[in-house]
């Protein structure tokens, strides 16, 4: 039986995971793909570093530089993380007509377009299942599954740390700095925490999504990107009282006129499927035409869960290494000469829901004031509640209102600003709905 070679860059969680899966399940993989697939050889950062897996028969060497020119290695699959080497030596990959595999959505999201362009120019797959929610096989269902279809939208829970903090939130009724603490201390969360709370690792997810979906350039400099360092206990309580869940959500939505990338903390109803995706778990939602709504749930992260998605990048580029390249799927879903640019809506433009809190004087007359405010830039409210008095005699008022266009949120949010009835900020949070 033939055997297909591949060399791996990192050893770490991720790189000793996909060893040990290879190993344990070699069998059943080599049935499935009709070949043997061997780790040949690994670039590690410490030669004399512990490992979370066997490495004999694995040459292993501190210069990245030896995979990509060995010439027995078919496959290089790149786990270092980053975005500067990592791309030099993908790029030096595709060069040396290596197929690559990357589990780096960072990479993907920024330098994507070049790097798909040098692989169709040279003949070669670069796959990337792993890049987005750890093992479950969005990307593969997005490529091939939905491909009669045209989607809609879509809408991810694809950090599982950003997840773990607000189900903490709700669950134990413990603030924000509380859960990041120890989300930090069990591994969830890096020292500097802010790609996971301030939701640019779930940008970078969302943008290739949106790619796939939508047929578009990888498109991640026009991400809307809001964090969850701002969400309070206080807010994670009204919400439930309300019959919501604060999730931090990424969505994709096509429309009129353009295409909504944003991701937020958003207010969805807790019988929703995805509502209900709690801890580290991630969660991907699309609406497309021919088949509806389809949720995809699983593990965002872990060394084997991780390994999984790798691996099966592995055994479908092994399956074509003999095919016809113009045979392959894409690696944006769309043929390259059918990728076009679209109109990616700025923040502005936005048309959604909103939870606004606001605090101000308890006296007659202020209710009838905000909701003027709020009637003067055209928008509804769907639900008030006005909470009792507190000590200083100010009253909390929270509202739900109906879809609108954000500029006229601003600008009502800038008026109420303005009042001398306020006390303190207005908090906005966007709540949807996901109708499917």
């Amino acid at each position: 039986m033939e055997t297909v070679k591949i060399g791996i860059l990192g050893l770490g969680t991720v790189g000793g995971g996909t060893v040990n899966v290879l190993q344990r399940n070699a069998d059943d993989i080599s049935r499935r793909v009709g070949c043997n697939i061997q780790v040949v050889a690994a670039a590690v950062r410490d030669l004399s570093g512990d490992r979370i897996c066997p490495t004999d028969g694995i040459d292993l060497t501190d210069k990245p530089q030896d995979i990509i020119n060995r010439a027995d290695v078919d496959i290089v699959v790149e786990l270092i993380g980053g975005d500067s080497l990592a791309k030099e030596l993908v790029l030096a990959a595709i060069a040396n007509g290596k197929h690559v595999v990357t589990a780096n959505k960072a990479l993907i999201a920024k330098y994507g377009n070049e790097i798909f362009a040098a692989a169709d120019k040279k003949g070669v797959c670069v796959a990337y299942e792993a890049a987005i929610a750890g093992g479950i096989p969005i990307v593969k269902a997005m490529r091939e599954g939905l491909t009669a279809n045209k989607v809609a939208w879509l809408a991810g829970i694809i950090n599982g740390t950003g997840n773990f903090i607000l189900t903490e939130m709700r669950d134990k009724g413990r603030d924000f700095a509380d859960v990041l603490a120890e989300a930090q201390a069990l591994g969830y969360a890096e020292a500097d925490p802010e790609f996971d709370v301030e939701g640019i690792d779930a940008a970078h997810k969302l943008t290739i999504l949106a790619s796939l979906a939508f047929g578009m350039p990888l498109s991640f400099d026009k991400c809307y990107t809001e964090g969850i360092t701002k969400i309070t206990q206080q807010d994670v309580t009204y919400a439930e009282e309300l019959g919501y869940r604060i999730k931090h959500l990424g969505l994709a939505v096509r429309g009129e006129s353009g295409i909504e990338l944003r991701v937020h903390p958003t207010l969805i109803p807790e019988k929703r499927l995805i509502a209900n995706v709690d801890g580290v778990m991630n969660a991907v939602l699309v609406k497309a035409d021919a088949v509806g709504p389809t949720l995809y749930y699983g593990p965002g992260a872990g060394a084997e869960p991780t390994a999984s998605a790798v691996i099966a990048d592995v055994v479908d580029i092994a399956r074509t290494l003999d095919g016809n390249v113009e045979h392959r799927v894409p690696a944006l879903a769309f043929k390259t000469e059918s990728i076009t640019e679209q109109t990616v809506l700025t923040s502005a433009d936005f048309e959604t829901a909103y939870y606004l809190r606001l605090t101000t004087e308890d006296r007659p007359g202020v209710m009838a004031d905000v909701t003027k405010i709020l009637a003067d830039q055209a928008i509804s409210i769907e639900a008030i509640i006005q909470k009792e008095p507190n000590e200083d005699q100010d009253a909390t008022i929270i509202m739900l209102t109906h879809r609108v266009i954000e500029s006229n949120m601003e600008k009502a949010i800038a008026e109420l600003k303005s009042q001398p009835f306020l006390k303190g900020d207005v908090t906005r949070i966007r709540v949807e709905h996901l109708n499917a």
